[in-house]
């Protein structure tokens, strides 16, 4: 189905950036987890419900692309800091998350370290695009 209207550009980006030496799965993983995180935080990025021809009814996603990004520890680093110092809408997955099973656990991991020694694996962002941009220097997107 094709649209008269023209491409839409959104003043906001949406932007995942994962660690570079992950498996395939974990990346997955993460990107799941962190974009789930701004969906909660941000309802007006999340667009109206699906429904097929059939009437059968889908879960609404978000209004915009998601990007994916990939860094080294240091750009994932360098990007925390950033992403701090801009008070942007953000998520942090660390690798201590691999080793837990649940939200609890999960969120007692982020706690028990400092935020400038937390492990990063993954971020997610949303806001302005150039203030996403400034905050992912340095990293590449994902193939």
């Amino acid at each position: 189905m094709t649209s008269d209207s023209a491409p839409v550009r959104f003043d906001t980006k949406i932007a995942v950036l994962l660690r570079d030496d992950l498996h395939t799965w974990q990346r997955l993983n993460v990107t799941a987890f962190l974009v789930s995180g701004l969906g909660t935080a941000l309802p007006e990025i999340i667009g109206e419900p699906y429904a097929d021809a059939d009437g059968t009814p889908y879960l609404p996603l978000f209004r915009q692309p998601v990007l994916v990004f990939e860094g080294s520890k240091e750009v994932l680093r360098a990007a925390h800091i950033r992403v701090l110092s801009r008070d942007l809408t953000r998520a942090v997955f660390t690798s201590d998350m691999f080793r837990t099973g649940n939200d609890t656990d999960n969120r007692a991991a982020v706690r028990a370290v400092p935020g400038a020694d937390l492990d990063l694996v993954g971020l997610a962002v949303h806001g302005p695009r150039n203030a996403v941009d400034k905050v992912l220097k340095g990293a590449r997107m994902h193939p």
